[in-house]
């Protein structure tokens, strides 16, 4: 007996092309499934003054602005919800305001000075028409760690009376 290891049958020919055409397959239906998910989770916005420095490439096209609602815009007509209010960019972007027009629920969080991400469409008069649940706001006191400290220390309640004494 000789000390050589038997060697192994090669592989055939078809049995490689399945093996390819199976690896392909499945790479094709991972990268298909990753850009589908990230294309429907991934919205981009852009700022105030992006938009206002490029209205008519953006004009009838579905956008995200974002900004901060301007001190004492915010419009509501008498016994509607229709809104208009105007989204501004603040330093360190350039100065620029937009005014937007939406009818619906407003969220709790929407008031001057908040800042926003409105979607919507850019109207022939170079308004932001926001779709319906189209206005995300946040309260920058809500999410400032030093603020929510502060807030917390000063609402340290005070110590209660001993009140056992007295039942």
């Amino acid at each position: 007996m000789s000390g050589a290891a038997p060697s192994a049958s090669p592989i055939g020919r078809a049995t490689a092309i399945k093996i390819v055409a199976t690896v392909l397959v499945v790479a094709g239906a991972v990268a298909f499934l990753l850009t589908k998910s990230m294309k429907e989770g991934a919205e981009y916005y852009k700022h105030v003054d992006e938009v206002t420095s490029n209205l008519d490439g953006l004009r009838g096209r579905r956008l995200q602005v974002h900004g901060n609602v301007v001190d004492g815009s915010i419009e509501q007509k008498k016994g509607t919800l229709l809104y208009r209010f105007k989204i501004e960019s603040r330093a360190p972007r350039s100065p620029a305001v937009i005014t937007a027009t939406y009818d619906g629920l407003v969220p709790d969080t929407f008031k001057s000075g908040a800042e926003v991400v409105a979607k919507g469409t850019l109207t022939a008069d170079n308004q932001l028409q926001v779709v319906p649940d189209g206005i995300m706001a946040k309260c920058p006191s809500k999410y400032d760690a030093d603020k929510l400290d502060k807030e917390k220390a000063d609402k340290t309640p005070a110590p209660l009376p001993d009140i056992a004494q007295k039942i």
